[in-house]
């Protein structure tokens, strides 16, 4: 309720007055009471004093008790002299028993305050480290960390100081910009790497320093083990040294706890790379055969004595085989742009039926001899990267031609709306298994029905979040209702009328 302790002192201090001021009227009031009752009365008002204020308080009002029990209370009343010697003793009793009993409440509050004090430094230790421990990011995560510290223990300055080989990385973290000299930093860093001790009165570790022109930054060493590996640096702190040096303990503990999640990202990275070369290579040694031995037989046909409608027969054979393999490299080529994120967006003004066109173009191979029922919107045009997002959509409308009855048909719904291009593509198979949703834009990932097939690498999909998601889309399945399956694209952009359908 007091942000500042002295004026919480004077409004104690005011209201012991007022205390004392109450108990002698009322004593006053009664007839014949005795010395002896109106100094337990007074010293009410003296332990009151002493529960709520500092032993000063305390003492200023034993003092004034005191002299309140001596002018209206002891005999020659009105006056500050003593007429019978054993008023003396009785008086300097009371003055003792006022300011022992202030000694030993204000000794009570200062260990109550101490042991609260200790309470809120342990759980903000504690939710600090639970802070760290809920940070998984690695990038940025030492600045995020700066901001924990001093939002756990209210420090409008702190910054957390790390050497480089090019100078201090400084990272602030309070509301307030801590400025820091390179060269105290560099003395503080030295003295940091010194004798290891402990001071047990201050419950710190040495090494700590005050900088500035009024020491009014603390500084304190960031440790791996016995090892200096930094600066925590607070200005005008409420901390004491032992509290700031355990916040530094547990800030040097996230700062290796983020070198260790680097390097495990990046061995993750490595070992992805390496399980990603070893599933590509396992499915190309197995898709690449089937096409190259087909392509071989019909090649080594051709060679024999065939009449012109086998020669076709053959020579067709070979160019969907060849499609294929064309196919699968394009898709190559696809997922190693994506993977090294040089995917080049060019817009233009087309509409959903230019799109989806432009897909079935790709895919003409994949989609012969299966119903297709095409509705596109040709009256909007949306500002989109046309190849892009038709390439994503053919590799959907290619899975959908691998698991769709031939006798069924496939339904391509494509509209352009306020927000952007809108496509659905729906087939008739057997539908989605829910606990494979979650999976099927993996790279590599085949269902199990996708098993049962005898070419596709499990690309397809992956290639079209990857393309949507370079041109700020989005791709997502659900069973449609009824049977089957239906993948959804969205790609965002500007909307107009096409000026050509509405002048024609």
């Amino acid at each position: 309720m007091f942000r500042d302790r002295r004026a919480y002192e004077i409004v104690v201090f005011t209201g012991s007055l007022a205390a004392l001021g109450a108990v002698t009227a009322a004593l006053k009031a009664l007839p014949d009471v005795s010395p002896t009752t109106a100094a337990l009365a007074l010293l009410l008002a003296v332990l009151g004093a002493a529960t709520l204020a500092r032993l000063r308080t305390a003492i200023a009002v034993s003092l004034l008790a005191m002299l309140t029990l001596n002018f209206f209370f002891l005999p020659p009343l009105g006056t500050l002299t003593i007429a019978d010697p054993q008023n003396w003793i009785a008086l300097f009793a009371f003055l003792v028993v006022a300011v022992i009993a202030s000694n030993l409440s204000a000794a009570a509050q200062e260990r109550a305050r101490d042991a609260i004090a200790r309470r809120n430094e342990v759980t903000r230790l504690f939710d600090l480290t639970r802070d760290v421990l809920l940070t998984t990011e690695t990038a940025g995560a030492i600045e995020v960390l700066a901001r924990h510290v001093a939002r756990r223990f209210e420090l409008a300055s702190i910054a957390v100081c790390l050497p480089g080989e090019e100078g201090w990385h400084i990272y602030q973290g309070g509301r307030e910009e801590l400025v820091l000299d390179v060269s105290s930093l560099n003395t503080a860093f030295a003295k940091a790497r010194g004798t290891l001790e402990f001071d047990a009165r201050q419950r710190a570790y040495g090494g700590h320093m005050r900088l500035g022109e009024r020491h009014d930054v603390i500084v304190v060493p960031l440790r791996h083990g016995t090892r200096a590996v930094g600066l925590l640096a607070a200005a005008s702190s409420t901390l004491d040294i032992g509290t700031l040096d355990a916040v530094a303990g547990v800030v040097a503990i996230a700062i290796e706890r983020a070198q260790f999640l680097g390097e495990r990202d990046a061995a993750a990275l490595v070992r992805q790379k390496a399980d990603l070369a070893a599933t590509l290579l396992a499915s190309l040694s197995h898709d690449l055969r089937t096409p190259l031995t087909a392509i071989s037989v019909a090649v080594e046909n051709l060679r024999g004595d065939l009449s012109a409608d086998e020669r076709r027969a053959q020579a067709g054979a070979a160019m969907t085989e060849l499609e294929r393999l064309t196919s699968l490299f394009r898709d190559i080529l696809d997922m190693a742009r994506i993977d090294a994120e040089a995917i080049r967006i060019e817009r233009q003004w087309v509409t959903a039926a230019d799109v989806v066109d432009a897909a079935l173009a790709h895919v003409r191979h994949a989609v012969e001899g299966h119903l297709l029922r095409v509705e596109a919107d040709d009256e909007m045009e949306v500002e989109i990267d046309p190849r892009l997002t038709s390439v994503a959509l053919a590799h959907v409308i290619e899975n959908a031609a691998h698991y769709s009855p031939v006798d069924r048909p496939i339904l391509v719904r494509a509209r352009v709306e306020g927000d952007g291009l809108h496509v659905a593509v729906t087939d008739q198979g057997p539908g989605l298994d829910p606990g494979e949703l979650e999976h099927l834009f993996e790279r590599f990932y085949r269902g199990r029905a996708a098993r049962q097939a005898t070419f596709g690498t499990g690309m397809g999909l992956s290639i079209s979040r990857g393309l949507l998601s370079a041109a700020g889309g989005r791709i997502w399945a659900e069973n449609a209702p009824g049977a089957g399956a239906m993948f959804s694209l969205m790609v965002p952009g500007p909307v107009r009328a096409d000026t050509v359908a509405s002048t024609s």
